[in-house]
């Protein structure tokens, strides 16, 4: 076993098929990976090209264009990080369960020793359409509360991934993080972008840079998951003894309240102090709030130079109103993976700012 933690088969001997590679998560882990010498494949609904990866282009959607995709693939490991948003949760399970059975059934002839699947805390808060309805868990979350009484995505995901590590003989890991920061483009659920073309919008169009999420998260505490430790620690629990056939919470480490945090970003994104503004009696929603100044944002970005002109694929209001609008404190126990020998950690307010600063050296902000 080497320092820190993982097994002592070699790279060269670990090949990486990483599912839905060109989401937040997903780009971190094939950035680690080929930075650690593995041997990574990158399944997505178009194939990208990267140094050193190759990308296979699939729908998760269709079983026997995945066994067509799949069929010369022979993966050691796989890291599933995909998931397509339906408009109900009835939808949902349906349609990411199969995804996530019909990819391992589509690898039925790998010499698979372990898959890692990302969820996140909708397993302690519910699905986002009875989100934080029913009975839950006190905070800080644990891993051991048994499942809520309502219908989940997250479940079903976990089940197919259980029963396939029966049948086909591989450990799993279950990861189950906060709101993920990290570097994407059009991606559905996109934090860190979102709020810096909000702050950007308030800087050109001279608006308030207006914190939008509710009272309890403005004042309780909270935490995050940024996308390399996130990568980090599923690699960690793909290669080490200690992290096979068991469920993990993931988040930075740290806790904040947006209260101290929203200033901070706005200066980390150039916004005078004098239009940031809190919460100020009730929520004000992105949606509503950016309505009217979208269409700006083609203009911003010919004025900037910036690569990317449709407001639609740099942020996504809804998840970002989702996540600050909760009406409890959200904070996630992260003592089960110490205990099991995971360190890794991140400062929560310097992982966005080095995300503010990879996203205006790719121009997608000013």
């Amino acid at each position: 076993m080497t320092p820190d933690g993982t097994t002592t088969q070699s790279t060269d001997q670990r090949s990486a098929l990483v599912v839905g590679a060109s989401g937040i998560t997903g780009s971190s882990l094939v950035e680690r990976l080929t930075q650690d010498g593995w041997a990574v494949s990158a399944l997505s609904r178009r194939a990208g090209t990267r140094d050193g990866v190759r990308g296979i282009a699939a729908d998760l959607r269709d079983p026997e264009g995945l066994r067509s995709a799949l069929a010369d693939e022979r993966p050691t490991h796989v890291f599933f990080t995909a998931w397509q948003r339906q408009a109900t949760e009835a939808e949902n399970i349906a349609v990411n369960s199969a995804m996530v059975r019909d990819l391992l059934a589509a690898l039925d002839h790998a010499p698979l020793a372990h898959v890692a699947l990302v969820t996140g805390l909708k397993h302690y808060l519910g699905p986002f359409e009875a989100y934080a309805a029913g009975e839950m868990p006190d905070t800080p979350f644990h891993e051991e509360e048994p499942r809520l009484d309502t219908p989940n995505f997250y479940y079903a995901q976990e089940d197919e991934l259980f029963a396939a590590a029966e049948r086909q003989g591989f450990t799993w890991s279950v990861h189950r993080s906060h709101t993920v920061i990290g570097h994407a483009v059009g991606n559905a659920m996109n934090m860190g972008l979102t709020l810096a073309v909000q702050a950007t919008l308030a800087k050109e169009l001279d608006l308030d840079f207006v914190f939008p999420g509710s009272e309890a998260q403005w004042n309780g505490l909270t935490d995050m998951t940024d996308a390399g430790l996130l990568a980090e620690h599923m690699v960690w629990a793909a290669t080490s003894p200690e992290g096979a056939d068991e469920p993990f919470n993931i988040v930075n480490g740290d806790v904040f309240r947006w209260r101290w945090m929203w200033p901070r970003l706005a200066a980390h994104l150039g916004v005078d102090p004098a239009r940031v503004v809190g919460f100020s009696g009730e929520a004000r929603p992105l949606e509503q709030q950016m309505a009217p100044y979208e269409a700006a944002w083609a203009g911003i970005a010919e004025r900037h130079g910036l690569v990317e002109p449709d407001i639609a694929r740099v942020a996504s209001w809804w998840h970002t109103d989702a996540d600050l609008g909760r009406a409890m404190e959200v904070v996630t126990d992260m003592g089960k993976s110490r205990d099991a020998g995971f360190t890794g950690y991140r400062r929560t307010e310097q992982a966005f700012a080095d995300l503010f600063a990879r996203y205006r050296a790719d121009r997608m902000i000013p």
